[in-house]
């Protein structure tokens, strides 16, 4: 019968027949002031056998494990020696130690320092899982150990101990406190073929950030040509970081791309710029810069701080990747402060705009105004009997962009308030709201105004009141549909406006432009935004919407509604510029829902009973089953904008194993029931398509395949992206994922590519 015989190093000591004799205590040894705080934990060696020497060197045999701290090993013989606290183990040595698990015949380590060698081991990570094996293996201390000669890969090895990809390095060191692994002499081998070599290679060890080169990117399009970049990362400190990339473009040169970025917390920023110095196709210097920051002053005031310039007008179309703005060829700068007291928010800024021009397309772009500067206020308050009251008060200076025609964008100074007055009555069942506003603006014109009512003249103003009663209804009821029971409800709501006709013809527009008429904008007393403008009105809004709502969640399963307009005079100030006397405006209808399980459908349409027609619709269809499973459609067609267009986006497994137990990725154990399942891997398609299939041409089309190979992943993405009436970007971007290790890039970036564009992509990682 197997018996266990457990020594303490401090208590303990053995008599030569094997029995306990009187304690005796393990004389302390010398060590670094950094381990004296851990020589208070006991040492618990046990065994099969146990025989030694008190107060010297112990021997256990059969199935020996030796525990001190965060270190505990097993061998099949093992021996301690108390004077210098150092064990040696021979047979099937297994170390645990910090969570890894290194295996190997031969190994020796003073368990007071951490410091010692281990021969021939194998190991396995716990921060990422990854695995090697080495000549040999040398113990720093509790944070660092070193290995000779060794592999590293997160990929389990095949009936032939083969894996999908392997690093080999003369010298690979393991740092805890640094985050990192560090390669000397380092090979990477991907599918048995050597795909790089350096003489240092760094990588992470877990999520977190660490400083050193990343792997180079190789990107290509047909603008510039092949494009080869080395990006080093540098972890400045927690909250600060930076990216220098010099890169080598084969038709421009040499370029240099920075980011640095920071968090606080009362500061936050990022900030970018793409240089070449010289470019050899445009003969001249090229930039581009994207700057953003946050910043806290106080507990009541923040700073803004956003600006993208370039250095050109083509600037948009040669490094279209690099402008960061979603209107590539209108670029802002904003410079903004507010500040929020207990009734007033105030606030401050300076806007400016940078247009990229075109000998094609210049019409196409029209800036909006400079501001330089805008200070206003505004508040709004609830006083006795529920009254509530809103004023805004805004002082604006107006100048146009560089490059824009001064005759056409007049210039000069506006001051205008807007202030109303209302006094809601809201209950849980209905609701009513009567409002009175003014709409007030003084203007000093650079040059005399030169046409309408002010013509001749550089000062103008003019006040614009607004009268309307808002009213809604809730009604609701049980009911029981597709065999589950839901709340059904019944929403009428009815909005009337009064606004008189005032002459604003020749006054500047500044800021004004038509809403884009909606469901919900329907109901708005103004059809322009901004101050410039105001309709007179005299009309009456009455909608209709129903909902029905999951009793048990809460989730709404359904949404349907139509809404009208009807004038009770004719309009004279309208978006289009001409009187209006059509009484029934178009009905707008609105359908959304998410019966269909992991879906959701939403639709509106615009229908003319002028002209008994569809004017306008949009429908939006998004499908997501599962962790990287997502479809989506777009259709949206304006018949008076002469538009039609759809979008797809999809990520969805083609081929390969579906079920999570199925996947190499967890099948990492290495036993001898998954080497088998090691190559298999699944194959995910990727795209999306933007086409406007009126003109029928593709604006912009993305495809892809993903693999996922439980290791490592691999994506392949094709993008060609219109930048003008014939002109198009076309790249390919390869990446390769080594999961524990790092991603290598050949061409554009596939993984910011499909983030970007793709709705509800998901990295496979996540």
């Amino acid at each position: 019968m197997r018996s266990w015989l457990i020594f303490s190093v401090w208590t303990t000591a053995l008599a030569a027949w094997g029995l306990l004799a009187a304690p005796a205590r393990a004389q302390p040894t010398s060590a670094p002031a950094t381990a004296a705080s851990h020589k208070a934990a006991g040492t618990v060696l046990q065994a099969q056998t146990i025989r030694g020497t008190p107060d010297q060197q112990t021997i256990a045999e059969g199935d020996a494990e030796l525990q001190h701290e965060n270190i505990t090993i097993h061998a099949d013989q093992l021996s301690y020696d108390q004077r210098d606290a150092t064990a040696r183990a021979t047979g099937n040595v297994v170390v645990l130690l910090n969570g890894d698990t290194v295996r190997g015949p031969e190994l020796q380590v003073q368990i007071d320092t951490y410091q010692g060698f281990f021969l021939t081991p194998s190991y396995v990570l716990s921060r990422n899982g990854a695995t090697g094996r080495a000549k040999r293996a040398d113990f720093l201390d509790r944070q660092r150990w070193v290995t000779l000669d060794s592999t590293y890969s997160s990929c389990t090895p095949d009936a032939n101990e083969q894996r999908d990809w392997e690093l080999s390095a003369k010298r690979l060191k393991i740092d805890y406190e640094k985050n990192e692994g560090i390669a000397e002499g380092a090979v990477l081998r991907f599918m048995n073929v050597a795909i790089l070599a350096a003489p240092s290679l760094s990588f992470p060890l877990g999520k977190e950030r660490k400083s050193g080169w990343l792997p180079p990117t190789y990107e290509f399009d047909t603008r510039s040509g092949q494009q080869v970049s080395a990006p080093y990362y540098w972890n400045i400190a927690p909250h600060m970081d930076a990216t220098l990339t010099p890169q080598v473009l084969a038709r421009r040169g040499m370029g240099l791309n920075t980011q640095f970025r920071h968090m606080g917390s009362a500061s936050e920023g990022d900030f970018n710029i793409n240089w070449v110095p010289t470019d050899r196709l445009a003969d001249r210097s090229r930039y581009g810069l994207n700057l953003s920051n946050q910043a806290r002053l106080s507990d009541t005031t923040d700073l803004n701080l956003s600006v993208i310039r370039v250095s050109d007008d083509d600037y948009w179309k040669d490094f279209y990747r690099g402008v960061g703005s979603i209107t590539p060829r209108l670029l802002r700068s904003d410079l903004n402060t507010t500040r929020t007291d207990a009734h007033w928010i105030s606030y401050a800024r300076v806007q400016r705009w940078q247009v990229l021009q075109s000998d094609v397309l210049a019409e196409l772009i029209e800036a909006p105004y400079q501001r330089s500067p805008q200070i206003g206020a505004r508040t709004e308050q609830f006083l006795s009997n529920n009254l509530r009251v809103a004023f805004e008060g805004e002082f604006n200076h107006f100048t146009n962009p560089t490059g824009t025609p001064e005759a056409q964008h007049p210039t000069g100074m506006r001051l205008h308030s807007v202030a109303s007055i209302s006094r809601p009555w809201i209950s849980p069942a209905w609701g009513i709201s009567p409002k009175l506003s003014f709409n007030a603006a003084s203007y000093a014109m650079d040059d005399e105004l030169a046409s309408g009512r002010y013509a001749g003249r550089k000062n103008a103003s003019r006040l614009i009141p607004t009268a309307s009663l808002d009213s809604h209804w809730v009604l609701e009821r049980s009911s029981t549909w597709f065999g589950q029971s839901m709340r059904q409800t019944l929403e009428p709501r009815v909005v009337y406006s009064y606004t008189p006709y005032r002459d604003q013809s020749g006054l500047p527009v500044f800021d004004s432009a038509p809403i884009d008429v909606t469901f919900d904008s329907i109901f708005f007393d103004n059809p322009f935004s901004g101050i410039d403008r105001v309709a007179d009105t005299n009309q009456i809004t009455a909608g209709l919407s129903t909902r029905l709502i999951d009793s048990s969640t809460g989730a709404q399963a359904l949404r349907l509604g139509l809404v009208q307009r009807y004038l009770l005079r004719e309009q004279r100030i309208t978006p289009d510029g001409t009187i209006s006397k059509q009484r029934f405006s178009d009905v707008f209808l609105l359908g959304s829902t998410s019966i269909i399980p992991r879906s959701n459908i939403n639709a509106t349409l615009q229908y003319s009973p002028e002209q008994t027609r569809v004017q306008r619709s949009v429908v939006d269809m998004n499908y997501s089953p599962g962790p990287a499973r997502t479809l989506s459609l777009g259709y949206n067609s304006d018949r008076a904008g002469r538009s039609e267009q759809v979008t797809m986006g999809w990520q969805w497994p083609v081929y390969g194993p579906t079920s999570p137990t199925q996947h190499p990725l967890f099948s990492n154990s290495g036993s001898s029931a998954t080497k088998g399942q090691a190559c298999l891997g699944t194959w995910y398609s990727v795209g999306h398509v933007s086409m406007n299939t009126r003109d029928n041409k593709v604006v912009d089309a993305i495809l892809g395949l993903e693999y996922d190979g439980g290791c490592w992943v691999g994506r392949v993405v094709g993008r060609r992206q219109s930048t003008g009436i014939n002109e198009y970007v076309t790249g390919i971007g390869l990446q390769l994922e080594l999961v524990g290790l790092s991603r290598l890039n050949f061409g554009a970036n596939p993984m910011r590519i499909l983030k970007d564009h793709v709705s509800g992509y998901q990295p496979l990682r996540n």
